[in-house]
């Protein structure tokens, strides 16, 4: 596909046909709609299927039902949708099936607003559902970047056997940028003999038991030690951070999303005033990328985390650093986006606190 201008749900949508998936189940909501209304006309085209369910809680069971045939399959919702589907995505999880779950985040809590939000950090990056799970989260800052993401992300879930979940900000979701399509070329993944496609009497092909119900306490211990190996897995090989300027940076800036881009731009002006910052964005804010603050906590003076929330990923930000430089934070929420002078600003006050 040759270089055009497309609506960040729109690529998603696009990436994840490219991708082969064939079946997509979800419900409205803004601002996420063009997703499944892209994928209602997309789907028959190539042979697929779209349902509208008649809720979020339908929409996560029908993935469990099409997961459960090894099919590639995708849900979107936006941030009280995800909250819906919760119970859900833990099923999923405890039976090991592949899915990715596009959420495009708005204010809240509540119902909240239908402006661009980051406040669903703790819910993706800590489950969200109940018991011990985690999903890989991608979180995109441009359009090109969330097509890739998405492409990427139902290899993850197909080599892992998990959900995985693409974490946008409602701008993501909304904005046109130029996008070049990729020619999808898949990982080399195994072959999905776990799926329920049928079996033969023969013993060839023996039954497919689909679950997540472990009766015995010992039993279900051991399942969640062998899940946590796999999780282990995914944080050794699927974490992605970018860093810029950091090479000589006297103070960090981390944000992530469309944050990260605003962001940049501050930075940029304050090198242009002879203060050294620089930039780490967490592309996957689950695995974490710890050692990578860890490591520039030790070289900075300051580091700030910005992000359209309360605060949350400063959390993570602040354990990564483990005391070796004061972490601050600068937050907007509610569907409110930080701009470019306020993230300045905030980086001079650093500066000038010394």
């Amino acid at each position: 596909m040759a270089r055009q201008m497309m609506k960040g749900n729109e690529a998603i949508a696009e990436a994840a046909v490219q991708a082969g998936c064939r079946y997509f189940f979800g419900y409205p909501i803004t601002p996420q709609n063009e997703i499944p209304e892209y994928m209602s006309a997309r789907l028959p085209e190539v042979g697929g299927a779209f349902i509208q369910a008649e809720s979020e809680v339908a929409a996560i069971n029908m993935v469990y039902g099409a997961a459960g045939t090894g099919a590639r399959c995708m849900t979107s919702s936006s941030s009280p949708g995800i909250s819906l589907k919760q119970e859900g995505i833990s099923y999923i999880v405890g039976a090991e099936l592949p899915c990715v779950i596009v959420n495009m985040m708005r204010g809240g809590p509540g119902l909240g607003s239908i402006q661009p939000a980051q406040s669903d950090y703790f819910q993706a990056t800590r489950g969200g559902g109940h018991g011990d799970y985690h999903m890989v989260v991608f979180a995109p800052a441009s359009v090109q970047e969330a097509v890739e993401l998405t492409q990427r992300a139902f290899d993850v879930a197909d080599q892992y056997r998990n959900p995985v979940m693409v974490l946008g900000d409602g701008i993501i979701g909304q904005m046109m940028e130029p996008v070049t399509m990729p020619d999808y070329k898949p990982r080399n993944l195994p072959e999905k003999t776990w799926a329920a496609t049928g079996w033969k009497n023969d013993g060839s092909r023996p039954r497919a038991v689909i679950n997540s119900l472990y009766i015995q306490a010992q039993d279900c211990e051991d399942m969640n030690k062998r899940l946590q190996k796999k999780y282990d897995e995914m944080a050794q090989n699927e974490l992605m951070v970018e860093t810029q300027m950091m090479e000589d940076a006297e103070y960090a800036i981390v944000a992530y999303g469309t944050t990260a881009r605003i962001a940049l731009t501050a930075i940029r002006q304050a090198r242009e005033q002879g203060v050294k910052a620089g930039l780490i964005r967490p592309i996957t804010l689950w695995p974490f990328p710890t050692e990578t603050i860890a490591k520039a906590a030790k070289q900075v003076k300051k580091m700030l985390t910005v992000e359209m929330s309360m605060g949350q990923m400063v959390e993570d930000v602040r354990a990564a650093a483990c005391g070796a430089c004061p972490v601050g934070f600068y937050g907007r929420t509610g569907g409110v986006i930080p701009g470019v002078r306020e993230i300045y600003n905030q980086i001079m006050s650093m500066k000038e606190a010394e």
